[in-house]
C-alpha cells in the first residue's frame, strides 16, 4: 500500500526496476520519471491518499490477419511496449473520474449506465460501457480516481482505444473483483463497450492482444472461447525488431470507413446463407464470383478474397515461428501487406483517394528495405 511519497520513494529506489525491465525492456531507463511525474499529476489533481496504485495496460501490434477477426478467423497479434499508466485511488461515492494527460477529465455517475448519444466516439462511452457490462455480468462496480498518461499514440493503428478499454476494466476487476475476470473476458467486456457505447463495429483482435498481452495466436472461430496460444520467439537472435513507421495520418476520424469493411465482407457471407466468411467454403466462394458480381460489390468479393488469404497465413505466420522457419515468416508478412493494399484496401480512404501518405510509406519502405526484413499496413489501415 502506497502514499504519494512511498510510491515516489519505492519509484526512485529502484524497487519497480524488474517490472519496470518486464515491461519496457530498453526503455526501462526513462519510465522512473515518467512514473513519478503521474505521481505528482495525480496528487495535484485529486489529493494524497493512503491507498494509491499503479497500473499499465499495452498497447498492441497486429502481425498477421488483417480485418479477420471480425469474420471469425485467425489473428496473430502482440502487445507492445507502449503502454497507458494509471495512478488510481478507490472512492466510495460511485463516481469515476479519469483525468488523461492531455484531455479534458471524464466524470461517469455509476447509477447511470445507458449508452448516451452525445458520448459516441468519445472516452466517456468506454468507461460508462465498461462499467455497464460488469454490471450485467454481475460484477461489482464502483468508484475511483485515476490519472492517466499514454505513449500509445491516437489513431495509429496501436488500439489506444483498447488499451483505454482494458484498462479501465483492470481497474474495476482489482479494486472491487480482486482481479477474477480473466483476460479473455476483460477482452470481451472492452469489445462491448467499443460496440455499444462507443459506436465502432470492431471485432476483438485488439482487446483480446492488450488484455493477454505477449505474443500470441488467437483463433476466433468461437467467439466465447477463443483458442490463445502463446508464441515463443526471440527477435533480437534473429537480428529483427518490429517498427512501427508514423506515417502522419490517423484513422481516428475514419469509423465509416473502418465499418465498411465487416459490412461488406458480411454481404459476402450472406450470399452463402452465413454470418461470417469464416462459415463459408473457400471453393464454393471462388466458384462463385460471377455470380456474386450481380449481388455485391467487387470491393466486397476483393475484400473477401483478402479473407481467405489472409486467415491461412496467419495461421502459417504462427507455425513459421513456432518452428524457426524466420525466412518463411518474413515472406508471408509481406504476403498479408500486399494483400491489404490490394485486395482489402484499407490503406487509404475512399472518400480521399489523393491522400495516400500510407501506401505512399509501403512504397518507399519496399524499396529500402530490398529482399530484408518484412513490411505491411499496421492494424485497421
Amino acid at each position: 500500500m502506497f502514499n504519494s511519497k512511498t510510491l515516489k520513494d519505492a519509484i526512485s529506489s529502484g524497487e519497480f526496476n524488474p517490472a519496470f525491465n518486464y515491461l519496457y525492456g530498453k526503455k526501462s531507463n526513462g519510465m522512473q520519471y515518467r512514473y513519478s511525474e503521474a505521481v505528482d499529476e495525480f496528487v495535484a489533481l485529486f489529493g494524497n491518499s493512503e491507498d494509491i496504485r499503479v497500473f499499465s495496460a499495452p498497447g498492441r501490434s497486429e502481425i498477421g490477419g488483417n480485418h479477420t477477426d471480425h469474420q471469425h478467423g485467425c489473428v496473430l497479434c502482440a502487445g507492445i511496449d507502449l503502454d497507458i499508466i494509471a495512478i488510481v485511488k478507490k472512492t466510495d461515492n460511485g463516481i469515476i473520474r479519469v483525468k488523461s494527460k492531455g484531455y479534458p477529465m471524464d466524470v461517469i455517475d455509476l447509477g447511470e449506465l445507458e449508452p448516451k448519444p452525445e458520448e459516441t466516439d468519445h472516452a466517456p462511452s468506454l468507461i460508462r460501457g465498461v462499467a455497464a457490462r460488469f454490471n450485467q455480468l454481475g460484477y461489482k462496480i464502483g468508484g475511483f480516481d485515476a490519472y492517466t498518461t499514454s505513449n500509445v499514440l491516437k489513431g495509429s493503428g496501436l488500439s489506444s482505444s483498447a488499451a483505454f478499454e482494458v484498462m479501465i476494466c483492470t481497474l474495476l476487476n482489482n479494486l472491487y473483483n480482486e482481479g477474477k475476470m480473466s483476460p479473455v473476458e476483460v477482452a470481451k467486456v472492452s469489445q462491448y463497450a467499443e460496440n455499444v457505447f462507443f459506436g465502432k463495429p470492431c471485432g476483438l483482435l485488439d482487446q483480446m492482444a492488450c488484455s493477454v498481452s505477449g505474443f500470441v495466436g488467437i483463433d476466433f472461430k468461437d467467439t466465447e472461447s477463443p483458442i490463445i496460444e502463446k508464441v515463443e520467439f526471440d527477435f533480437s537472435k534473429v537480428g529483427h525488431s518490429l517498427c512501427i513507421v508514423d506515417t502522419g495520418g490517423s484513422h481516428s476520424d475514419l469509423t465509416d470507413e473502418y465499418a465498411a469493411v465487416p459490412s461488406e465482407m458480411k454481404q459476402v457471407a450472406a450470399f452463402f446463407g452465413k454470418e461470417v466468411l469464416r462459415d463459408v467454403d473457400a471453393d464454393e466462394f471462388y466458384g462463385s464470383i460471377a455470380v456474386l458480381r450481380r449481388k455485391v460489390s467487387d470491393r466486397a468479393i476483393l475484400r473477401a478474397i483478402h479473407f481467405f488469404e489472409d486467415n491461412e497465413r496467419a495461421v502459417k505466420l504462427k507455425d513459421y515461428l513456432k518452428n524457426n522457419d524466420f525466412d518463411g515468416f518474413l515472406k508471408t508478412v509481406s504476403e498479408s501487406g500486399r494483400s491489404s493494399l490490394a485486395y482489402l484496401q484499407n490503406v487509404y480512404a475512399s472518400s480521399a483517394p489523393s491522400e495516400q501518405g500510407l501506401t505512399l510509406a509501403l512504397g518507399i519502405t519496399e524499396r529500402l528495405l530490398g529482399d530484408r526484413g518484412a513490411f505491411r499496413v499496421h492494424g485497421g489501415g
